[in-house]
């Protein structure tokens, strides 16, 4: 995967777009908001492309039953891959301009679990320094990311065991 300092673009939740120059962590974290694996990568990298090398480091590390995924990662790849290593793919279907199927009602429950991760990245970003990262490099990027990473993990450990 390329870890190049370069431009990356994504819509907003309003539909604007923003962009940013530097790398992108992607993360693949477990219900409880520990993190199993994650991938630092260029901005540019689309987020489906990072997400069977994760699903692949994180069946090596844990058992785990579901693949959780936003729109962003409808992919059929994705769904013979998470299928591959015996997981119940459930992600957010991208209507490409065409009429959806929604969710069945106990995948829609399960999906909103995803919303671990999402929390996993704010807290990286607000409370673990990554939203202003002053270093160059992607090595450097990456160590001031993975101290991030292992106090978000001692954190979470430290609040499922009290």
């Amino acid at each position: 995967m390329p870890v190049a300092c370069d431009v990356g673009t994504k819509k907003n939740s309003k539909g604007y777009k923003v962009s940013w120059i530097g790398y992108k962590l992607h993360a693949d974290v477990n219900d409880s908001g520990l993190p199993v694996s994650v991938a630092i990568t260029s901005a540019s990298l689309h987020d489906s492309q990072v997400a069977i090398p994760l699903m692949k480091t994180s069946s090596s590390r844990v058992t785990y039953f579901y693949d959780l995924m936003n729109t962003g990662y409808d992919a059929r790849a994705i769904y013979q891959m998470s299928r591959s290593l015996g997981h119940v793919p459930i992600i957010d279907k991208n209507s490409r301009g065409k009429d959806i199927i929604p969710m069945a009602p106990h995948e829609a429950a399960r999906y909103k679990e995803r919303t671990a991760v999402e929390r996993f990245n704010s807290r990286l970003k607000e409370e673990f320094g990554a939203n202003n990262i002053m270093v160059r490099g992607a090595v450097k990027v990456k160590a001031h990311l993975m101290f991030g990473v292992i106090a978000i993990f001692a954190d979470q450990l430290t609040k499922l065991v009290t």
